[in-house]
């Protein structure tokens, strides 16, 4: 069951009094004041199970990695979803226990005044992977299609350059070999002002919350109308939209990694244990002094 509710924003907008507004504000703080953290409360999920879980998937895409590097494979995946959908939190388990030499993080930021004038797909292009390599998009070229159409930072002849463009530069990808995948987390009205709201509050977090985050609180049927739009575009067989079910983070974490596992033909091709032979004594070496080195003090 899909979680995004296109009903109608949550948050009143505003031909309210003040204190209309103000008490709404402090109603809505209190409904979420529980939760002081992000991911508490998001979970049912045990924190034993969910690790026990974890580990064993992280395992298999190290397995994942050696075939990727043996075959020559490129690997790209897509991460789309509204803010704070969790899309990051699941990009950061992903590439946690691999090479970081062969599987990449691209989070791409405002394109400069130089891309402006490019091709839309070209500076996508230039982090596309090598042979052996993976890459992770937080947010891809699909930013088009999302919140510049919605923010009006792109023109209409631009937006519909892009619908009708998409899927042919996605079929260009596949037909040259690239194993594209493409994940849409999804996320209730609901849990995602619960995650916002505890933003708010956690200072470790608060960088998260951008204006345009809060922008796009005011704004969630007109996300909703273009994310349904983006997907009759271009869900297309090739290289087809996965939605992950993500009002629970742990749980949406463990189903995505298993489903990438399921949709790459790799095998178990992990090198055998090393054989570490003794080590050569120093012979007549002598090291420095350690008083002739600056340490860092030992506080904890």
């Amino acid at each position: 069951m899909n979680t995004e509710q296109d009903n109608g924003n949550p948050i009143k907008k505003a031909t309210e009094s003040p204190m209309a507004k103000l008490k709404a504000q402090k109603k809505t703080a209190k409904k979420f004041k529980k939760h002081t953290s992000e991911g508490e409360g998001s979970s049912k999920l045990s924190s034993r199970l969910y690790e026990k879980k974890i580990a064993k998937l992280q395992l298999e895409l190290v397995k994942m990695q050696y075939w990727v590097k043996f075959t020559g494979a490129r690997i790209v995946i897509l991460f789309e979803g509204r803010d704070a959908a969790g899309k990051g939190g699941t990009i950061k388990r992903i590439a946690e226990p691999l090479n970081p030499r062969g599987c990449r993080i691209v989070a791409l930021g405002t394109p400069s005044d130089r891309e402006k004038t490019q091709w839309y797909f070209q500076r996508y292009v230039t982090h596309l992977p090598a042979a052996g390599e993976i890459v992770l998009f937080d947010r891809s070229w699909y930013n088009r299609a999302g919140v510049e159409h919605v923010m009006g930072f792109c023109t209409e002849e631009q937006y519909n350059n892009f619908i009708q463009d998409c899927p042919e530069f996605e079929r260009m990808l596949v037909r040259e070999g690239i194993i594209l995948l493409k994940y849409w987390f999804s996320v209730s009205d609901d849990e995602q002002e619960r995650r916002f709201q505890s933003r708010t509050t956690d200072p470790a977090r608060r960088w998260k919350l951008s204006p345009m985050d809060l922008e796009s609180r005011d704004r969630w049927v007109e996300y909703s109308k273009a994310k349904d739009v983006m997907f009759a575009h271009t869900n297309i067989p090739e290289a087809p939209w996965f939605t992950v079910e993500a009002d629970d983070k742990k749980r949406a974490r463990l189903n995505c990694i298993y489903h990438i596992l399921s949709k790459i033909p790799y095998v178990d091709m992990t090198p055998q244990p090393l054989e570490l032979s003794p080590r050569k004594p120093a012979d007549t070496y002598v090291r420095p002094p350690l008083n002739e080195q600056f340490f860092v003090p030992q506080i904890y």
